[in-house]
């Protein structure tokens, strides 16, 4: 089975997800990349390790789809798909809106989704839900917005079950 777990900033996804899996053996796949120099993003990342129980194993994978693909044994949950996307739109040097490197970053997403479908194992994927909010004023602000939107909905295609997590509310779209 395959979930994904949409839900804004700070609304409780990861959270909701994490108490989705009560198996006392997880891989835990962190997609956030550590800035040491940046110490409020390093205690977001250390609040969220925190909270994990200390049966499930953390991996910070460099290529998330290829981890996926070998996948075997115990559940697994990736947090979160956005982060996953902005490293990838950070190693593409797509910020600026070329084509070839918007190319580049799609064909990764692509992977990511087949990988999703193909996975043998229970699967919780978080994202961030950006539909909602305004269009952003700057030209990487809606690259991001447009590219998580669509590899959401091609998420959710190959998912499961979808759910929206809303002020700690979750409501089951699918």
């Amino acid at each position: 089975m395959r979930t994904l777990v949409l839900g804004g900033a700070r609304s409780g996804k990861s959270a909701h997800a994490e108490g989705l899996l009560d198996d006392a053996r997880v891989e835990y796949l962190a997609t956030a990349r550590h800035h040491p120099n940046d110490y409020e993003w390093e205690a977001r990342i250390s609040a969220h390790v925190a909270r994990r129980p200390q049966s499930w194993h953390t991996v910070e994978p460099t290529d998330l789809p290829a981890v996926l693909r070998v996948a075997c044994g115990v559940p697994v949950l990736v947090d979160d798909i956005a982060t996953w996307l902005t490293g990838e739109l950070d190693d593409a040097q797509a910020w600026e809106g070329s084509p070839q490197p918007v190319r580049a970053c799609r064909a990764r997403c692509a992977e990511l989704v087949s990988a999703v479908a193909a996975c043998p194992v229970r699967l919780v994927l978080v994202s961030a839900e950006v539909g909602l909010g305004v269009v952003p004023s700057t030209r990487a602000g809606r690259l991001f917005r447009d590219e998580l939107g669509a590899l959401n909905g091609e998420l959710a295609a190959v998912c499961d079950e979808v759910l929206l997590v809303v002020a700690g509310l979750t409501v089951k779209l699918r």
